[in-house]
């Protein structure tokens, strides 16, 4: 037994071929921004002669508290665009 298909089907959509929609992945790039963002404000610190040990420029708030935190926030923002529910068309 052959299943037909109209025509009329065939010039439907299928709105559910990806997991995720536009705005998914709009979210997701944010959050790996952020992650960025928190890896090289955590960069650096490094003195130019290596028997010198500059303790404001290495526990620096941008370094112990911003960046982590930025990181932090950037995977949470990851696993809401995961975690998020795309609007279903019909």
């Amino acid at each position: 037994m052959a299943v037909t298909t109209s025509t009329k089907d065939k010039g439907k959509k299928d709105s559910r071929l990806f997991l995720f929609d536009k705005t998914n992945y709009y979210i997701m790039f944010a959050g790996l921004a952020l992650i960025l963002l928190g890896f090289v404000l955590m960069a650096g610190g490094k003195s130019n002669d290596p028997h010198v040990f500059n303790k404001e420029e290495i526990y620096s708030f941008r370094r112990i508290t911003l960046a982590p935190f930025l990181i932090i926030a950037g995977f949470v923002v990851e696993v809401i665009a995961i975690m998020r529910k795309p609007k279903s068309v019909e």
